[in-house]
């Protein structure tokens, strides 16, 4: 029984597998520890919804037959036995706390809070995004904008409403503190990757913990309606090793200092 029951859930979960990489109706390719276990847990409990399906729409079948063919077996037996009603409601109860385990243990990673290593502000606004390092100088704050590239000023490769013009910018393999608030409007700040999602609230910080396992290029998108423009909304990430970090923020607060000190126009680009 045991073999069978490992073979049914290694079967579903290679199926949902199969349909992620053909259809793409999945979730994206996680990137933190905390997205990898959401994707899990959400993989193990839809073993437990089909198994729960299947046996509840069996009974079901199991009962409408035998009430076509003794309703009197079926109401003294089947509906007002204390042997049922205890069963029925002891199984439910024993899978909730089954399910329960690893969703508090999700939860707890979730709220975990580390000592970081960075810490970056922020905060929405219509219709863009404004970063703020805060480690370097508390009176010198180095910040920039980042807008959603129009159609026409997208190069090949690149995804139209998911471009900006100026990405944020992360180290790999470090504990990052994301503080986000708003500037005017309800926002949300979505990265599917990294398994966040914080409401951007005016007046109010929300405070997230997270360390990014793989580089690369990461998108979000605003997913609080905020305005006509909240579909143009976009969240550009690149994720680097440390030393590349090191190398492009000490280029960027240059540009960005003598820029501000001499009133030079800003750059279009700190990327």
């Amino acid at each position: 029984m045991k073999k069978i029951v490992w073979f049914l859930g290694e079967w579903g979960i290679f199926v949902i597998e199969m349909i992620n990489n053909y259809y793409q109706k999945w979730f994206v390719e996680p990137s933190t520890v905390i997205q990898e276990g959401i994707i899990h847990f959400h993989d193990e409990l839809m073993v437990v919804l089909t198994f729960v399906i299947m046996f509840v729409g069996v009974s079901i079948i199991l009962l409408v037959k035998d009430y076509k063919s003794n309703k009197m077996a079926l109401r003294s037996m089947n509906v007002h036995g204390m042997i049922v009603e205890t069963i029925w409601t002891t199984i439910p109860g024993l899978i909730l706390g089954f399910v329960t385990i690893p969703s508090f243990a999700l939860l707890y990673s979730l709220e975990d809070i580390a000592l970081p290593s960075i810490t970056i502000k922020v905060i929405g606004k219509q219709w863009y995004w404004t970063y703020e390092y805060l480690d370097v100088d508390e009176d010198n704050i180095f910040s920039f904008d980042s807008y959603m590239l129009l159609e026409e000023e997208l190069h090949k490769g690149e995804f139209r409403l998911l471009e900006v013009d100026n990405r944020l910018q992360l180290p790999g393999e470090v504990y990052i503190r994301l503080l986000v608030t708003a500037a005017d409007v309800l926002h949300s700040f979505a990265v599917p990757s990294f398994g966040i999602k914080l409401d951007a609230i005016p007046g109010r910080l929300n405070e997230v913990i997270l360390q990014v396992d793989r580089p690369g290029t990461y998108y979000g998108q605003c997913s609080e309606l905020c305005g006509v423009n909240h579909a143009f909304m976009p969240i550009g990430i690149d994720v680097m090793p440390l030393v590349d970090y090191i190398d492009w923020y000490y280029t960027a607060t240059t540009d960005y200092w003598i820029a501000n000190w001499s009133n030079w126009e800003y750059p279009t680009s700190i990327r």
